[in-house]
């Protein structure tokens, strides 16, 4: 049974992952899946865990093994920490270059989806999939933030998306936005902790 296309491009990006050592998790649309309301997403987005000064030689390993979806890739990819990929079935693939210590922490924390009896994908976990669309705040991200909110409720670890999300946002000086998140916490989840200062 064939999961679609994005799924089999998800799937066929972690085996790869696998193949050359990178830890990794699927984030963005493809966790969503997950842990929100099922939304469409045109790509897979992976983050995938690389020490500093190991850049180029993941870099050639993602591209040896998967098309680049343009010209240049792997200076792009030095450059803005993106590899740009594509599947077999030409589906993108995003691939983020993650090497600070919360990119760290959300590859610790994430999981295996049994999407079916066959196959299993890893995705970041439902708290940190909040602190990156909190984080991101456009207005995708907000619904996709109300969806994991309605769908998770009280399974949520607010105390951890708190304590996470707060050098986050004073580092974008954006701290309105943790004041956006309590409100969405205090509408969708009953008894939540204390709020954010």
């Amino acid at each position: 049974m064939s999961l679609g296309p994005i799924f089999e491009a998800a799937l066929e990006a972690q085996s790869v992952c696998l193949a050359i050592k990178l830890p990794h998790c699927a984030i963005g649309g493809l966790a969503v899946q997950r842990w929100g309301e099922p939304r469409f997403t045109a790509d897979a987005d992976f983050s995938v865990l690389v020490q500093q000064g190991a850049e180029s030689a993941a870099i050639q390993g993602l591209l040896k093994q998967l098309s680049a979806r343009i010209e240049d890739a792997e200076e792009f990819a030095i450059r803005t920490r993106v590899v740009l990929l594509k599947s077999g079935d030409d589906i993108g693939i995003d691939v983020v270059l993650a090497g600070l210590p919360y990119e760290a922490r959300v590859i610790e924390r994430s999981s295996l989806w049994a999407m079916d009896e066959a196959h299993s994908l890893r995705t970041c976990s439902a708290e940190d999939l909040v602190i990156m669309k909190v984080f991101a705040a456009r207005d995708k991200d907000w619904a996709d933030v109300t969806s994991i909110l309605e769908r998770q409720g009280g399974n949520l670890d607010l105390d951890l998306i708190r304590e996470e999300l707060k050098p986050l946002l004073a580092a974008k000086e954006a701290d309105h936005l943790g004041q956006q998140l309590e409100a969405r916490i205090q509408k969708h989840i009953p008894k939540p902790g204390p709020r954010l200062e």
